[in-house]
């Protein structure tokens, strides 16, 4: 059997691009924007990014029971392109009964036809994907007390891709799961039944998937599987789970970076508003994949390695009354040995000097602040940041942070930033670096003039674009709400379906021209330009010879009613074999990788798909062959 997952829901207009990933069976649809899709409730182009992690149930078959294939492809949304996030998989042969490796053993008796079967993962909107299985060392060990010598479907992070494992003593479905099923089930149901369930595993299951990173656009599968019908049709609700929001997170992210630009630096800091805690390590982890620098979720660094970054508290500065004493105020000078000063008496002292040059009385700075300043300060006098607005922003925290920060600098230290988080963020930004600019001037300190501010204070699209704008003073914006949560686009509509069995293609008509899916197994092609520019991608039958640089095709754009001619100068294939026969083929990329790839993805868009409102639609077309049985399974009412 073979399924496709695919998205439906089209996408609506929005100032950023993104892409989603997905990586085995989950196609990221664009965010809300013609050209840009959205990836955590934002748009990204013409697409998006989705994400898919190996199911952590995966085994071996002992005796497969037919194969089903699936594909993963993007549905046609407002947005060209989604990223494709999670694990590599794609297209493969369907395994036959007799094509596994591991012994035959007496099956049950399955409602479920003993076929080849194939699905994929798509969005029916424009989107850009890429798939990849997850990363082996990618969650945390977990302990499974009713399962402890269940092996793991993928190698471990200390183990070899390629190293031989002992087939699995047991199914993905433990006695406890099987017992659940049997009580909610039909009483009529025939206990054979339960005992093939008992005897399933994955070790059929082969997968085809864009990289992880990669643009996936309206129609292209995303990824495709290809092993026994039921164990295919299982993973269905497992793969659109895993590759939809990680898809559309890094979809979100990918536009926000497009809104933001280059130069300024995103923080990832929702995990207070996030979907759990689960959905708080997903949206850490690919709103990074999708172009943020950093995350506040310190688990998200420890588990994935996304870079950790973040500033002090209100509730930290509040704590302090103004009375509390250091119990040890001497701090030494940064170059070395050296006489210890009291940095709290050095604070004061240069706080008088400060107001003096602001036109303030000494008294207005608020007491405590400054103490939980001078506090901050002796712990991490090489990391002092100080976060302005808790009572007044030049009144206080401005006056206090300066003299915090003149006491350090007397030592050998600097200040490594500011933050704002409430009131006018742009006009804040600019009258603070010009008051950087004259006490740097005034006190000798050049340092002073280029210290970071950083801003935050439910920040969305338009928030964004303003405060990246020419001029701005902002160097580092913390996104939390509006990253996490996509409130324009709360889910991707990933699909995940049928489209062959046993060898013979599968069709699903409807009245909505927008939720029929293409038949059959396929292969997708991206064509370029000799200057590497996007002309189109093209899917084909999986049995076609490919395209040939250099030599005229004839493809049916979708929704065009005649063909056209493209001479590609360069063609890449977009699906990779990732996972055959339950094995991992290759190792998958870090993290970092991924989103190298994805950075790259987008700046090989041409200008017109990056548009954030009504972008270039990026042509999708088929081969003529596909497009004959698209034609002869509608008349005919498909299979």
């Amino acid at each position: 059997m073979t399924s496709e997952e695919q998205t439906h829901a089209p996408l609506k207009p929005s100032p950023a691009a993104g892409t989603l990933w997905c990586p085995e069976a989950g196609r990221p649809r664009p965010l809300q924007s013609p050209g840009l899709r959205r990836v955590s409730g934002r748009h990204v182009g013409r697409g998006g990014v989705a994400r898919v992690r190996r199911p952590s149930r995966w085994r071996r078959s002992r005796s497969p029971r037919g194969a089903r294939r699936g594909r993963c492809s993007p549905t046609s949304t407002t947005s060209p392109w989604r990223w494709a996030t999670g694990a590599r998989a794609g297209r493969g042969t369907p395994p036959t009964s007799s094509s596994s490796s591991a012994p035959a053993r007496s099956a049950a008796p399955s409602p479920w036809p003993r076929a080849c079967a194939t699905a994929c993962v798509s969005c029916a909107a424009s989107a850009c994907g890429t798939q990849v299985p997850p990363r082996p060392d990618e969650r945390p060990p977990r302990p499974d007390k009713t399962r402890p010598d269940k092996p793991l479907p993928f190698p471990r992070a200390d183990e070899s891709p390629t190293a031989p494992r002992s087939p699995s003593p047991q199914g993905p479905l433990s006695p406890p799961d099987v017992q659940f099923l049997a009580s909610v089930l039909p009483p009529d149901t025939e206990p054979a039944f339960f005992d093939h369930l008992r005897a399933l595993d994955c070790s059929g299951v082969t997968l085809r998937a864009l990289p992880e990173g990669s643009l996936a656009f309206p129609g292209v599968p995303l990824l495709q599987v290809s092993g026994p019908l039921l164990v295919v049709q299982l993973l269905e609700t497992p793969l659109l789970c895993l590759v939809s929001y990680a898809s559309l997170i890094a979809t979100n992210a990918a536009r926000l970076r497009l809104i933001a630009g280059p130069e300024k630096r995103l923080l990832e800091m929702g995990l207070r508003r996030a979907q759990g805690p689960d959905g708080g390590l997903t949206a850490s982890t690919y709103s990074y994949l999708g172009g943020f620098d950093a995350s506040s979720n310190m688990l998200a660094g420890q588990l994935r390695g996304v870079p950790v970054a973040g500033t002090l508290a209100h509730s930290f500065i509040t704590s302090f009354s103004g009375t509390e004493v250091s119990p040890d105020p001497m701090l030494a000078p940064a170059a070395g040995p050296g006489p210890r000063v009291d940095l709290a008496a050095c604070v004061e002292a240069w706080l008088e000097r400060v107001c003096v040059h602001l036109g303030l009385g000494v008294h207005e700075p608020h007491r405590g602040e400054r103490v939980a300043f001078v506090a901050y300060a002796l712990a991490f006098p090489q990391a002092f940041y100080g976060l302005l607005d808790t009572y007044s922003v030049q009144r206080s925290g401005l006056p206090n942070f300066l003299a915090v920060a003149l006491a350090l600098g007397q030592l050998g230290y600097q200040a490594v930033g500011v933050r704002l988080d409430s009131g006018d963020l742009l006009q804040q930004a600019q009258e603070i670096r010009g008051v950087f600019r004259t006490i740097a001037a005034q006190f000798q300190v050049p340092w002073l003039e280029s210290v970071p501010i950083a801003v935050s204070n439910n920040i969305d699209e338009e928030e964004l674009a303003r405060l990246a704008q020419e001029g701005s003073e902002v160097n580092v914006i913390g996104i939390g709400t509006n990253v996490v949560t996509c409130p324009r686009q709360p889910s991707l509509g990933c699909v995940y379906k049928l489209v062959s069995v046993g060898g013979q293609p599968r069709m699903k008509l409807t009245e909505d021209p927008e939720k029929q899916t293409l038949p059959g197994s396929k292969a997708a092609f991206r064509l370029l330009g000799s200057d590497g520019s996007l002309l189109l991608d093209v899917l084909q039958l999986a049995e076609e010879p490919p395209p040939q640089a250099g030599q005229e095709l004839r493809v049916w754009p979708r929704g065009a009613r005649e063909s056209c001619t493209v001479r590609p100068a360069h063609v890449e294939p977009l699906l990779r074999l990732w996972v055959q026969q339950g094995q991992l083929c290759e190792p998958l990329p870090s993290l970092a990788e991924s989103r190298a790839l994805a950075q790259l993805s987008l700046r090989c868009l041409s200008p017109a798909h990056r548009w954030l409102e009504q972008p270039a639609l990026y042509q999708v077309a088929l081969s003529e062959k596909l497009q004959a049985l698209v034609d002869r399974l509608t008349a005919g009412g498909a299979l």
